[in-house]
This record gives C-alpha cells, sequence and structure tokens, in this order.
C-alpha cells in the first residue's frame, strides 16, 4: 500500500500545480479528475498548456508519458458522474471512456460516484436498479480491461450499506468494488462502532480509497447524528479523527487490498492558506507511520 493524494485538495493549499504539490509534500502519486469532456489538468505545465485529454488511446499515452516525465504516478482516475438522468447515456459513456484511458494508462482503479439524479425520490431497489445497469454497461463496453471500478460511499444516497450491498449483489463482478471513504460512513450519521463494522465488511471490496478526518465531540460518538451534522465545524486533519485508521489499514490489508491510501483532507478551509500545506505535510507524515 502506498500514499497518494486527491488531485482536488492541492489548489486550496496554494500550490501552482499538481508537481509542485508532491514535490514539497514528498509525495509521488495523485488520483486525477476527469471531466465529461476528458479533459485533465497537467501535472506541471508544459508551455502554456495546463491540460490534456484522455479522449484517445494515443492521447491518455501522451498524457502518461507526461506524469512520468515528471515523476509522478497516476494512482487512480475519478469521474464525477452521476447516473439515472435525461443524460444518462452520456454518463455512462463519460465512465466507459474514462475505464478505457485508465486501461491505456495501465492503471488499476477508476474512482465513480454513487450519487444519483434524485435520488431522495427513489426507494433504494430503484436506485440499485438504475446504478447496476450503468455500471453493467460500463463492464461490457470495457470487457477484457484490467480495470476496475470503485463506487465510492460518497453523499446521501452512497453511505447506505443497502444500497452498497445492493449494488455489489446485483453487478457480481470481480471488477466492481467499492472505492472506501474513510470519513464518509461517519459523516451520513453511522454510529462509529457502526463505521467500524461497515468498514470492515466492505474492505475485501476495496478497489481504491479515499482519507478524510471527522472530530466530534465523545459524548455523539456512538449516536446516530443527522447527514452530515456540522460537518464543517468537526472535519478535522487525518491525525485529529476519530476514525482509527491504523485498524482499517489493517483491515485493507488482511484483505489482500495493496494500492492506494489516496488522502482527502476536507479540512483545508479552516485554516489560513499560509498554513494548509503543513496541515497536509502532516497529514502525509502520519499515515506514512501508520503505513
Amino acid at each position: 500500500m502506498y500514499l497518494s493524494i486527491r488531485d482536488a485538495i492541492l489548489p486550496g493549499a496554494g500550490f501552482a500545480n499538481i508537481g509542485e504539490a508532491l514535490k514539497t509534500l514528498g509525495l509521488s502519486a495523485v488520483e486525477i479528475s476527469v471531466a465529461p469532456d476528458m479533459t485533465v489538468p497537467a501535472i506541471e505545465p508544459v508551455g502554456e498548456k495546463t491540460e490534456f485529454t484522455l479522449d484517445s488511446p494515443e492521447a491518455a499515452l501522451q498524457y502518461g508519458a507526461h506524469a512520468q516525465e515528471c515523476g509522478v504516478r497516476i494512482a487512480a482516475l475519478l469521474t464525477m458522474n452521476k447516473f439515472g438522468g435525461d443524460d444518462n447515456d452520456e454518463q455512462v459513456r463519460w465512465v466507459t471512456r474514462t475505464v478505457e484511458a485508465a486501461d491505456a494508462l495501465g492503471l488499476e482503479a477508476v474512482r465513480i460516484d454513487s450519487i444519483m439524479i434524485d435520488e431522495r425520490e427513489r426507494p433504494v431497489e430503484q436506485r440499485v436498479d438504475v446504478f447496476a445497469d450503468c455500471v453493467r454497461q460500463v463492464l461490457a463496453a470495457t470487457e477484457g480491461s484490467k480495470v476496475d471500478i470503485g463506487v465510492e460511499n460518497h453523499g446521501w444516497g452512497g453511505n447506505d450499506p443497502a444500497f452498497l450491498d445492493g449494488a455489489l449483489e446485483r453487478i457480481g463482478s470481480d471488477r466492481f468494488g467499492v472505492t472506501l471513504d474513510t470519513g464518509n460512513f461517519y459523516w451520513w450519521g453511522h454510529p462509529l462502532d457502526e463505521v467500524y463494522a461497515i468498514m470492515e465488511r466492505l474492505a475485501p471490496f476495496a478497489k481504491h480509497t479515499h482519507v478524510k478526518a471527522i472530530s466530534y465531540p465523545e459524548e455523539i460518538r456512538n449516536q446516530r447524528r443527522e447527514v452530515g451534522f456540522e460537518y464543517g465545524k468537526y472535519v478535522c486533519p487525518i491525525a485529529e479523527g476519530d476514525i482509527d485508521h491504523a485498524r482499517v489499514i489493517e483491515w485493507l490489508k488482511a484483505a489482500g487490498y495493496d494500492r492506494s491510501f489516496c488522502l482527502e483532507d476536507e479540512s483545508l478551509g479552516k485554516v489560513p492558506q499560509e498554513e494548509r500545506a503543513d496541515v497536509l505535510a502532516a497529514d502525509v507524515e502520519y499515515c506514512r507511520g501508520i503505513l
């Protein structure tokens, strides 16, 4: 297992580009967000060029060469898809093309989103049906690929174990699993003991990870809370949170997971910008220690 970081976290810490951030933090791996038009950020500017595209295998290989020249490993690609709307075919195509790009790059996983259009108005069985149908289309279109798809436990519906269990059962593919976000089940309102039980059970299905932390007052840690309860107040650096990430790492290792442990510290907005790089550096040091 190795450390990586989400590209989306870095601009808020004042870094000029991904390459500068990784060098400063002593990291070499990053998760890259893929836009619907298949553009991705440059690791470092190439002249005036700050974006690349992954719209063909050849373009993906060019991006891979660019990352290699910068001494950077791409840990995974990420899409912010939303299945279930009028543009569902385009959403499926976006994920499919991203998996194809990941295949060209020789990556292991693509993170996809569990958030769906009108998800609060849909019963869980219907959400599972729609989501599973979309993922099966992607898997069929990329048959033979070595790239896994990990749905993140994200948002209102994606942190419901019934949804995740239903999707895993309905899709039933070795290439489909979860992007295990260590903070989101807690954010959703699950009591801390239940968070641990859920993550231990899902560890064998992990294809990728996101690592964040929350520190609630002790008296409410094992109480069920409303979704997102005062998240902005209690989100915190990784080492300061209630989740024992050393336990999570042991579950992942026991399940044979050897991919990236991807930092996603969302607490940076609580400190002045000039201190945010130091917060990330402390995250890196802490996670390296427990790894």
